[in-house]
């Protein structure tokens, strides 16, 4: 019973999937950092399904893409790219911590994250575009949105915290962090080496970049910040699925070209 709560409390949270609403409470809230990956699970399947449809169909190419571009959003309702929207204005004001906390606080959209969003879809779109969805490609990308996952809800119990309120102070305070730290860790490692043994070259890389944007956002979070919040987790995870999407295809390109 709490097993189940528990995920569902992750889906309520940080995907648009229905499911049933639980009380947040104690038990139910101790380990939902270790569900959180299963919300990249349901991103893998859809993309899996979106290729199905697209074996079966003749959908376009340009369509294809889009498709394989927006599937994540609309998975999670967007609830990463509003907190990597709010962490690019506030990367972009230049000012204090202090006033960068207050700027993701800020529930209006500036000038510079429509930039960086509208610049973000184009290179996804441009890199979906670029790449035959094979089946190897597929499953290290599935790998991936599971892997990012893990690694945000290590880094909610393991980096410090920028301020006492929020939901990541809610769920890192409500979390067993040793428990959590150890089973995302061993999961972290496992995606990693799964990666590496499916996709070889490519899969390597993407866990690779994956763990620089990790090291990235632990950087930035604390030097300009003072620790994390939900916005700098959802600029983490976005940041970390479209440099693991480039690495799989650069690495397309450069064995093409050998």
């Amino acid at each position: 019973m709490i097993v189940a709560e528990t995920i569902a409390v992750a889906f309520a949270m940080f995907s648009a999937i229905p499911v049933p609403q639980p009380i947040w409470n104690e038990k139910n809230m101790r380990y939902v950092m270790c569900a959180f990956p299963l919300v990249g699970v349901a991103c893998a399947a859809v993309y899996g399904g979106w290729a199905l449809l697209c074996g079966i169909w003749p959908v376009p190419s340009w369509l294809q893409a889009a498709g394989y571009c927006l599937i994540p959003v609309f998975v999670t309702g967007g609830i990463h790219l509003d907190g990597y929207a709010d962490t690019c204005d506030a990367l972009a004001s230049y000012a204090d911590a202090a006033k960068k906390q207050e700027i993701l606080k800020d529930p209006h959209c500036g000038a510079f994250a429509l930039i960086r969003v509208c610049s973000y879809f184009v290179a996804y779109f441009a890199l979906c575009a670029s790449l035959a969805m094979d089946r190897q490609a597929l499953v290290c990308l599935g790998l991936g949105f599971i892997l990012e996952r893990t690694l945000s809800g290590w880094a909610v119990a393991t980096f410090p915290i920028a301020r006492n309120t929020g939901l990541v102070h809610t769920f890192a305070t409500a979390a067993d962090r040793a428990v959590v730290r150890r089973v995302l860790a061993a999961m972290a490692v496992c995606l990693c080496l799964a990666l590496m043994a499916i996709g070889g070259v490519s899969g390597a890389a993407m866990a690779g970049a994956a763990l620089l944007v990790l090291w990235r956002y632990k950087c930035v979070a604390e030097k300009q910040f003072g620790g994390i919040s939900g916005d700098l987790a959802g600029w983490f995870l976005q940041k970390a699925e479209i440099w693991m999407l480039a690495a799989l295809v650069i690495c397309r390109i450069v064995e093409a070209g050998i």
